[in-house]
């Protein structure tokens, strides 16, 4: 039993999930009894919505485990930024920064998509056990505190996805705070997709959309076979907060220059899935790919670490836009 897996047991007790998994399998099967989500025994894969694939690696290659795109100008706006702060200095102290969560639960108007009071506050543990090196990883300066809860009914919000009129809709009604305050939506989202965010730079121009769209069933407990250990939330804050993906612009990176613009991540060709152990994309360029990082695409019980470069860029960015 790895660290991740040893952690979430301890959280959540297993008489919670089995319960709870019962409940969601239960849900489940009322809706689609002929599969449920996760890897199937003849090898297909069915996304959390139900969508059937070849495999794993077809759903991971169609992008739907996380919705951000790094576009060219944004990656330009964020080095732009980073390389004029590079003689400065930013190292805030593990742990020195509490950013309030503003949880906002989104159901169809017949109650689906509802997560527990326990599921919300198991997933901040998640997050908290991540940032603070818990797993094994780098103890960032972030730790995350519940401050807000809503409930809402809508069918159309319940389908939101990025970029839609129903996705403006619901965060216009319900976001509170300002550019240092998290505000995590979950929904059934649409299309198989599991997560997505916005990137801090995008604040300034449009900070009602700011904040991160989970998948309801990929929280603690969930349904969303392997990914329901909570920590689809925990890379799109890594997003918020800065971070690309660990596979950003493939075998050409390098270090601060080139691909996630974080130089201890090692070089990787494409995303993972599962836990493919050893597993190295770029053979000439040194390290193996970094399939236990957040902010690859592997399995949630195979991520387990923010390295302490994406700390200092979470660092410096939290300085730049969000303080």
């Amino acid at each position: 039993m790895n660290k991740k897996t040893s952690l979430f047991l301890a959280v959540l007790g297993i008489s919670f999930v089995l319960s709870v998994s019962g409940y969601y399998l239960q849900q489940v099967s009322a809706q689609r009894p002929e599969v449920r989500p996760g890897q199937q025994k003849d090898g297909t894969f069915v996304g959390p919505d139900g969508t059937a694939f070849t495999s794993q690696q077809a759903f991971v290659d169609a992008g739907l485990r996380c919705g951000v795109r790094e576009s060219d100008a944004q990656r330009s706006v964020d080095a732009e930024n980073v390389n004029r702060l590079t003689n400065t200095t930013f190292k805030l102290l593990p742990g020195s920064v509490t950013v309030p969560v503003y949880f906002h639960v989104i159901t169809s108007t017949t109650g689906q998509g509802a997560i527990s009071t326990t599921q919300i506050n198991n997933q901040i543990a998640v997050l908290n056990a991540a940032y603070s090196g818990g797993t094994g990883g780098a103890n960032t300066p972030f730790r995350f505190q519940l401050v807000w809860t809503d409930t809402t009914a809508n069918n159309t919000w319940y389908t939101a996805g990025p970029g839609t009129t129903a996705q403006t809709s619901m965060k216009n009604a319900l976001r509170r705070g300002g550019k240092g305050d998290l505000n995590i939506y979950t929904n059934n989202i649409g299309g198989g997709l599991l997560g997505y965010a916005t990137f801090p730079s995008s604040y300034v121009g449009n900070p009602k959309d700011d904040g991160v769209v989970c998948l309801y069933s990929s929280l603690p407990g969930g349904t969303a076979t392997p990914y329901n250990l909570g920590d689809t939330a925990t890379h799109e804050v890594g997003h918020w907060l800065g971070l690309y993906h660990t596979f950003q612009g493939g075998c050409s990176k390098q270090a601060t220059t080139g691909g996630d613009l974080v130089a201890d991540t090692a070089a990787e060709r494409s995303s993972a899935f599962g836990c493919p152990t050893g597993r190295d994309t770029c053979t000439t360029i040194a390290g193996v790919d970094p399939i236990t990082n957040f902010m690859d695409y592997s399995d949630d019980s195979c991520m387990f670490k923010f390295t302490q470069g994406q700390s200092d860029r979470m660092d410096t960015l939290w300085a730049t836009y969000r303080q």
